[in-house]
């Protein structure tokens, strides 16, 4: 087991998992990623969390490790995604004598997950600033609903002042990755709690009210430096406040026709300005990383070819993503590209106007198959109007 130290008598006993290929079937995961659980060591021992049943043997090693012939006395159940919660049925069976801490959803969901008619008395069930006694430690739960399960809570150990966050302050990336957090953070809470930025809000606002000295996240690593840092991140990405200037331009190209306008555009707008230009092809990107530097910076150019009456659908599905996402507060450019009826502008247009808080910028550039020096002067004319 590595060494991960968080205190004498807190100790790490998670596991890295360095052979999955998608996070949740859908997210890539170069550098693997973390399931992290952890051990209070006090009269009564505690488990916080278990891994998902991909690490279940490592993690069972590190578990015998950490409690050699001791018995845990409980069990805190922050979050019953099967990454956190895949091994909650094996705890309840290899220790009969163990009591579970959660939330009357916490319960529901586990007979939901599990084979289990877990008794009465071996449910601890707690609501918002309830307390429990490990004797020197005091663990405190505070309800964070919708970040980004309805049954996630978050625990506080006052003693320590430590904030075991759940999926908060969480990452891809394997503990032992050598990358920077931010990029691979940003990543994950705008693909997966994205969405939540209101209750994210107000999660951060009870965590206002401690006196945090480390956070332990259930992926990635342990926070004990910095923590306003790592706070005004979350602060901004649950505001869907950009979090620098610059512009993304999303092409979505057929025979290349649009591609090639769209990195005329680009080249344009680095010519005329120092503000960062990311283009993506989203037939071929990581869609993830595409709407995570959608959120990052503050403009986004459309550019898409026409399909079938209406726009190529990697274009439509990178939309619905940011819907879904409560993609807001941003300025949005259209190029559209059709050889007949150009129908890409209306097809993304409608799709936007879903969407809060948005700045269509105008002109919309239309090309009739392929960019032609006439394109050029009105790519010029836009990237005046994306920088004005």
């Amino acid at each position: 087991m590595k060494d991960i130290t968080i205190s004498d008598s807190i100790v790490y006993v998670g596991v890295d998992d360095k052979t999955i290929d998608l996070f949740e079937s859908q997210y890539v995961v170069p550098n693997g990623v973390s399931y992290n659980s952890y051990v209070i060591f006090d009269d009564k021992i505690t488990i916080m969390d278990t891994v998902d049943k991909r690490g279940t043997d490592a993690w069972l090693q590190n578990l015998k490790e950490a409690l050699g012939d001791r018995e845990p006395y409980y069990l805190v159940v922050s979050h019953l995604e099967p990454d956190h919660a895949g091994n909650v049925q094996t705890l309840i069976d290899r220790y009969p004598e163990m009591k579970i801490i959660g939330n009357p959803k916490t319960f529901t969901m586990i007979g939901q997950f599990f084979d289990t008619d877990l008794p009465e008395e071996r449910k601890v069930v707690v609501k918002e600033g309830d307390t429990v006694s490990l004797g020197s430690h005091t663990l405190q739960f505070f309800m964070a609903p919708m970040v980004h399960w309805p049954e996630v809570m978050v625990t506080y150990e006052q003693s320590e002042k430590v904030l075991f966050s759940a999926d908060g302050f969480g990452k891809f990336g394997a503990l032992d990755a050598e990358e920077d957090w931010l990029c691979e953070a940003r990543r994950y809470y705008i693909n997966i709690v994205g969405k939540y930025g209101v209750q994210v809000q107000a999660l951060l606002k009870k965590a206002a009210t401690l006196d945090i000295q480390t956070i332990c996240p259930l992926h990635g690593p342990i926070l004990k430096e910095n923590l306003g840092y790592y706070i005004e991140k979350y602060l901004t990405w649950s505001s869907y406040e950009p979090e620098n200037e610059g512009i993304v331009i999303a092409c979505a190209s057929i025979h290349g026709n649009t591609m090639k306008a769209a990195k005329k555009l680009a080249e344009i707008l680095e010519q005329k300005s120092s503000k960062k230009v990311v283009l993506f092809d989203l037939a071929r990107a990581d869609m993830a990383e595409a709407i995570e530097d959608s959120y990052r910076y503050d403009t986004l150019v459309l550019a898409a070819a026409s399909y079938d009456g209406g726009v190529f659908p990697c274009m439509e599905d990178f939309l619905h993503h940011l819907k879904s996402k409560n993609f807001q507060k941003r300025k949005v450019a259209y190029i559209q590209n059709g050889t007949w009826a150009p129908s890409a502008g209306k097809v993304m247009k409608s799709i936007v106007a879903e969407m809060k808080n948005i700045t269509e910028i105008e002109p919309m550039v239309t090309i009739k198959s392929a960019m032609k020096e006439s394109t050029v002067a009105e790519l010029e004319a836009l990237a005046d109007a994306i920088l004005a």
